[in-house]
């Protein structure tokens, strides 16, 4: 069984963020990278359905050059090899032009399966995933809790609204977005980590891949601005409460 896992490098977690000049995007010569954390479970997961079902796991990442400690750490927790679409300005690319790159990538290695994180911890599209398998014409579902393999098909459980579950069987091949929690991360060993230095990864060039245009672009980002404001509600305790929940439930929307 072939899967390819999607992941992404963004910045650690509780990073002081910082604007750019431009206002466009954020000052990144200053931040540590991390992969991004839902994509970790869409390894994870990868990883266990290669134990128990045999075949490789492929990692492909779209991003700058420093984008390759990401890809050596996912080799290192188990992926079999990589493949690298560099792209130093990932950030002016909206959802499907991204897409367009990975869909071109794989293309050429026709996976049974592709595992995507939920979102990704900088942008938070959601979207990637199944704009992903509309490009290439094959079953998509998201929101994955769990996958059994059956042959060429698969069982998968969505997670719903307020504790429902929703069970799928799907054709391969498949894209499937998966939820962070589905499983408990590994760390990569030090044999691991030694074995990572001499697997294979594959760069690949955006101008190999073909057109990747952005459809839409971030026009600006800022800083929420806060502020504080005291309001005094005038007559009794009871008309003071009824105010109070008034304004709690339309227009701070807290109940």
């Amino acid at each position: 069984m072939k899967i390819i896992v999607a992941i992404k490098q963004v910045p650690v977690r509780d990073s002081q963020l910082r604007v750019e000049a431009s206002g466009r995007w954020i000052q990144e010569n200053d931040l540590s990278f991390e992969i991004n954390e839902p994509d970790a479970y869409a390894l994870e997961e990868a990883l266990q359905l290669k134990e128990k079902h045999g075949g490789e796991v492929i990692a492909l990442c779209a991003g700058p050059a420093r984008a390759a400690q990401t890809i050596r750490e996912a080799l290192a927790k188990g992926a079999d090899r990589a493949i690298h679409i560099e792209e130093e300005n990932l950030n002016t690319l909206d959802t499907l032009g991204v897409a367009k790159l990975l869909a071109g990538a794989v293309k050429a290695e026709n996976p049974d399966l592709i595992l995507t994180g939920l979102q990704s911890d900088d942008l938070g599209y959601g979207q990637t995933g199944v704009v992903l398998a509309e490009l290439m014409g094959i079953a998509s579902s998201t929101i994955i809790m769990q996958v059994e393999v059956n042959g060429q098909s698969i069982r998968v459980k969505r997670e719903l609204e307020d504790g429902w579950f929703q069970h799928i069987g799907m054709p391969l091949p498949a894209v499937l977005t998966i939820q962070s929690g589905i499983n408990k991360l590994r760390y990569a060993t030090l044999m691991g980590i030694k074995k990572a230095k001499l697997k294979e990864i594959k760069k690949v060039t955006v101008s190999e891949l073909g057109s990747a245009a952005s459809t839409a672009t971030i026009d600006k980002i800022y800083v929420p601005h806060k502020s504080k404001q005291t309001q005094i509600f005038e007559g009794d305790a009871k008309t003071a409460a009824a105010k109070l929940v008034e304004k709690l439930k339309f227009e701070v929307r807290v109940i």
